[in-house]
């Protein structure tokens, strides 16, 4: 058995004492739990391989673009020794439940993630805040901070770093937080102390995959992105396919299904930044009003928040297949009709895939009518 050396003994007190300094700093600047990781890879990275062999990532070609370097952090930044992984929880406490959105057809569900400002921008400047305090501690070192923004296998350092395992739906989960929340990283030069991996404990429970409403996750800890309605409605640009429109139900702007019915989010945290509070009522809005936005309402409205990237054209798209998939009604229907002259092609295509649906209820109602009143006349 290796022994350690007494100089590894003599400077563990002072990696600790760094260690809980790093934690304290993270917790006064607002993060919810901090872990740090080494930067090997190697079965994560055979697990992203084999994903983008099936083609499982559609249209999301970043994800193969930088070769290996998502699994070695040390070739993406030369230097890399260690990396500070994060978690910031978002869920709004006063947000409108998501059941209760998802159970009304009239209201457009946007993901509990999106429901406030832009994550990337709140989340990466504290983090740029952590690396100074880093560097107030233990000196001067190289560092990037990453929210979403390079090519990082985020959910598997988090794991590495303590901060939860990844569950079947292959988010990260957290004994004592559910999966409510943001990561990001800091990559440092720093060889500080690294935490010691999470277990999993999903055991046999799986009600994750029958609650995913387009069958995404086809297996484990397998996903297929194509078929995910967060793939669907913010990753994929063009015409959202047809088999999977009617599943799609009210959900505009991501998903999170699979999250609503994991046993592990009764111990889910509400959100402590202000910036994740509910803006424009986005919780609780009529699909009705927001297919009524101008580009401009749209600009005005989702400046400063994730929606924003998707754009206008993608955003009516989304809320036209949720119109097809909402109660018959003539406020849905006038709805509809004022955008079928849309200027864009795939809004256009969308909204007459809508009206198709209400139509087909209409003649499937129709029909049912005339067969009772015939039985009942005979």
């Amino acid at each position: 058995m290796h022994q350690p050396s007494a100089a590894t003994l003599t400077a563990l007190p002072t990696a600790l004492a760094l260690r809980a300094a790093i934690a304290h700093s993270a917790q006064q600047l607002g993060l919810d739990a901090i872990g740090v990781s080494e930067v090997t890879l190697s079965e994560d990275e055979r697990h992203l391989e084999r994903w983008l062999e099936r083609g499982w990532h559609g249209e999301m070609h970043y994800m193969a673009r930088h070769g290996r370097k998502r699994g070695r952090p040390d070739e993406l930044v030369p230097g890399t020794l260690r990396v500070i992984s994060a978690r910031m929880n978002y869920r709004a406490r006063e947000a409108r439940a998501a059941e209760a959105v998802l159970g009304d057809p009239a209201s457009g569900y946007i993901s509990r993630y999106a429901l406030g400002r832009d994550y990337h921008k709140v989340l990466r400047r504290i983090l740029r805040q952590l690396a100074a305090a880093v560097a107030a501690l233990a000196g001067p070192h190289g560092y990037r901070v990453f929210v979403d923004s390079a090519p990082v296998l985020e959910k598997a350092l988090a794991r590495n770093a303590g901060l939860g395992w990844i569950g079947k739906h292959t988010n990260l989960i957290a004994r004592d937080a559910g999966s409510w929340f943001f990561l990001g990283e800091v990559f440092t030069d720093l060889p500080l102390l690294p935490d010691t991996p999470a277990d999993a404990h999903c055991g046999s429970c799986s009600a994750c995959i029958p609650a995913c409403p387009t069958g995404a996750i086809v297996a484990p800890y397998q996903l297929d992105a194509r078929r995910c309605i967060s793939y669907l409605t913010i990753e994929l640009e063009g015409s959202i396919p047809p088999q999977l429109r009617a599943a799609m139900g009210n959900r505009i702007y991501g998903c999170d299904d699979c999250q609503l019915v994991c046993p592990w989010n009764k111990f889910a945290r509400d959100a402590s930044h202000p910036d994740f509070r509910v803006r424009h009522a986005l919780d609780s809005q009529q699909l009705t009003v927001l297919f009524g936005w101008s580009a401009e309402q749209f600009e005005q409205c989702m400046r400063g928040s994730a929606i924003y990237r998707i754009g206008y054209e993608r955003w009516l798209r989304n809320i036209a297949v949720a119109l097809g998939n909402a109660a018959t009604c003539s406020a849905v229907l006038a709805a509809l009709e004022a955008r079928r002259e849309h200027t864009s092609a795939l809004v256009r295509e969308h909204v007459d895939w809508a009206l198709l649906q209400h139509r087909g209820r209409a003649e499937a109602a129709a029909a049912v009518a005339t067969a009772t009143a015939t039985a009942t006349a005979s």
